[in-house]
């Protein structure tokens, strides 16, 4: 296995790394910055795009466009031109909270969850379906995070952060039914709490161990079958990418914006990919509209 650093100027709060397989590049935010950030590695080019408050996480669309998950709601990012246009507002806007944690499910929906922003029990966790349909499938939630899906979107993954635990419910697939949470993994003995979580196409689902700089992977049974000590304190959310599908990629923290999560890491910040894992991720699903 390899670690590199990206040589990319490092993020306040580095989350929701998304690959893009048609145009070979990378996506992820800065929260704390509102801003979205692409890498074309191939190249080296940069690119970034400013949304009105902070992003949460990001999802792809169809014609070279995302989906951002702000705090009030979810909007289109047209990424040729930066327009950025509403899908949906949050049946409930609340100072308190905003849009956190999001990924897309096999048939192409985005499941997102919001936070409290001092960690509160008023997040919900949304579904969103083409054109502007929002369905909550859960509330009470604190911190939304780990949100990913199995191989043939028949489980869905998700953890409060807080409670240090990541659940797993059945997952219908053509949306008719979400089951009951059932644990999956009890993070406490990491005595870490989960953060932004990808599977790969085996199934092993791959989680960032926020308090403890390491990535965990999971076998679908529940089983930690290797840990990996990052270079950095506080890694936020993986994702996989790269031409073969075979790079994961780690965003990570510097400053939380809250004060929960401040870093004097020389590597704070920064975006990781790590290679020779033996593994290969799947290519993220755009939203259907």
């Amino acid at each position: 296995m390899k670690i590199d650093i990206l040589d990319t100027i490092p993020d306040m709060l580095g989350e929701s790394p998304l690959w893009d397989a048609q145009s070979q590049r990378l996506f992820w935010v800065d929260v704390v910055n509102s801003t979205v950030r692409a890498l074309d590695p191939a190249t080296g080019k940069e690119q970034a795009w400013t949304a009105p408050s902070h992003i949460g996480s990001i999802g792809l669309a169809p014609n070279d466009s995302l989906i951002l998950a702000l705090q009030d709601g979810f909007y289109r990012l047209h990424l040729p031109s930066s327009a950025i246009e509403l899908i949906a507002r949050l049946p409930t806007v609340d100072p308190r909270a905003r849009l956190n944690d999001g990924k897309m499910d096999r048939q192409g929906r985005y499941i997102c969850g919001s936070m409290g922003l001092h960690a509160d029990p008023i997040g919900v966790l949304y579904r969103l379906t083409a054109p502007a349909a929002l369905e909550p499938l859960a509330d009470g939630i604190r911190i939304s995070n780990a949100i990913c899906f199995s191989p043939k979107g028949d489980r869905l993954y998700f953890a409060d952060s807080m409670a240090q635990a990541i659940v797993v419910r059945d997952y219908d697939g053509d949306g008719t039914a979400v089951g009951e949470p059932r644990l999956f993994l009890d993070i406490k003995p990491l005595n870490s709490a989960p953060d932004g979580a990808t599977v790969d196409s085996d199934g092993n689902l791959w989680v960032a161990l926020v308090r403890t700089g390491q990535i965990a992977r999971v076998a679908p049974d529940g089983k930690v079958a290797a840990i990996i000590d990052l270079p950095v304190d506080y890694p936020s959310c993986p994702a996989f990418g790269g031409a073969n599908m075979d790079t994961l990629f780690v965003t990570s923290i510097r400053d939380s914006g809250t004060g929960r999560m401040v870093s004097k890491h020389e590597n704070a910040g920064k975006v990781f990919a790590l290679t020779g894992l033996g593994v290969t991720g799947l290519p993220e699903t755009r939203f259907q509209d």
